[in-house]
């Protein structure tokens, strides 16, 4: 009798998965393959966190499995292409998430949008992934925009450094090119001028040239915009000049997507570093932060929140993936159109980042604001602090 029982409940069990359907897809192409990020690792928990929340509460669409599928693209924008290509071959997957690099995102946006595939972004900044002229637009971002950056940089300068007379180091990406036009457009408003800008390349040997003609141009503080191992390269190359040669460095965050504080080891409390953020775990009780840190403890071991690596690859694509799977709930299956036409449709979300009236919108492809910028420093023992907390 139990036995019969057992068999009965078991093929309920099953029907009721056959009824529902396979799992629904999302996928993730970062920059695994990376020797120094933790950027793609970052994003992957947060993503996977949240699909584990969604399914223990009854998957999407009536008991459907959300599952992550993921591919490394290397930071190689041409390897990222022919990753969405792929991801968006296959059934049932709704949208690709990226990984830090803005440039992979820039590259892929004519292809989703010729596919039709959701593009979903929680940490590239730079203004193109979401302001282009394809419509509808497939693109949604949760994260910096570049545009909103510039402003925070020049006024950090100010308040924090006094200073109006700025110099500018860009890598000759269009994530430079992206932030290139934001800074003098801040500048221009924010009272500050800029003295120079100079570029470099990614693997250039050092950017000691660079740095040496922005502070003869009379450069009073360095805006950053860097990734680990470049930001790394400059800390420890100011680091070992005299004391009164070293300018502030205002950075932006892509030097928080690796490994950056091992990699300039005592070098970098030797120069005057903030880098910009838009959340942190430190201090912060609410229930989805304290959901998400039990998460992070039991399943990566990370042990509190000062141990979280790269935050805001985590913060972001846990609320994007929660906000997704809203869209399919709302859209009613994995119909690509109209999920993306969904996510500009929802309603208010109480999410771990931030409360959320209305996330997108058909005008508005960007779900944080400027108000959600803050700057940080890294401490001896490798610990992202925000430097003013009533600026979170």
């Amino acid at each position: 009798m139990i036995r019969h029982i057992f068999l009965l409940a078991f093929a309920c069990v099953a029907g009721l998965a056959r009824a529902a359907g396979g799992p629904v897809y999302i996928g993730l192409d970062a920059e695994f393959g990376h020797k120094t990020s933790t950027s793609a690792q970052a994003i992957q928990q947060g993503i996977q966190i949240a699909i584990d929340e969604i399914n223990a509460a009854g998957g999407v669409l009536g008991g459907r499995r959300l599952e992550l599928v993921t591919r490394d693209n290397r930071s190689v924008t041409a390897i990222g292409v022919d990753n969405l290509r792929e991801l968006a071959a296959m059934p049932d997957l709704v949208g690709v998430f990226g990984g830090k690099f803005s440039p992979v995102y820039v590259e892929c946006l004519p292809v989703a949008h010729q596919l039709g595939v959701l593009l979903l972004d929680p940490w590239g900044s730079a203004d193109r992934i979401t302001d282009h002229d394809h419509r509808p637009s497939y693109s949604f971002r949760l994260s910096l925009k570049d545009a909103w950056a510039g402003p925070a940089f020049v006024r950090f300068a100010r308040e924090h450094h006094g200073a109006t007379r700025l110099g500018v180091l860009l890598p000759n990406t269009a994530w430079g090119r992206s932030n290139q036009a934001a800074i003098e457009a801040a500048a221009a408003k924010g009272g500050a001028t800029i003295v120079s800008q100079r570029w470099y390349n990614w693997g250039d040997a050092s950017l000691m040239s660079q740095y040496a003609e922005l502070r003869a141009a009379g450069a009073r503080a360095l805006i950053l915009v860097a990734n680990e191992t470049e930001g790394a390269l400059l800390v420890k190359e100011v680091a070992a000049l005299p004391k009164e040669q070293r300018l502030p460095i205002i950075s932006h965050w892509g030097v928080t997507g690796g490994e950056f504080a091992k990699m300039t080891g005592d070098a970098l409390h030797e120069v005057d570093f903030a880098v910009i953020q838009t959340y942190s775990f430190i201090g912060q009780d609410s229930p989805a932060a304290r959901r998400v840190l039990q998460a992070l403890r039991e399943k990566y071991g990370i042990d509190g929140a000062e141990r979280v690596k790269s935050p805001v690859g985590v913060a972001h694509a846990y609320d994007l993936t929660h906000l997704l799977a809203r869209a399919i709930a709302k859209a009613g299956g994995t119909d690509r159109a109209k999920i993306r036409a969904a996510l500009e449709q929802l309603g208010p979300h109480d999410g771990l980042v931030r409360k959320y009236a209305k996330p997108f919108s058909a005008e508005r492809h960007d779900a944080l604001t400027p108000a959600n910028i803050f700057f940080a420093r890294y401490t001896a023992d490798d610990t992202l602090v925000p430097i003013d907390r009533r600026r979170r």
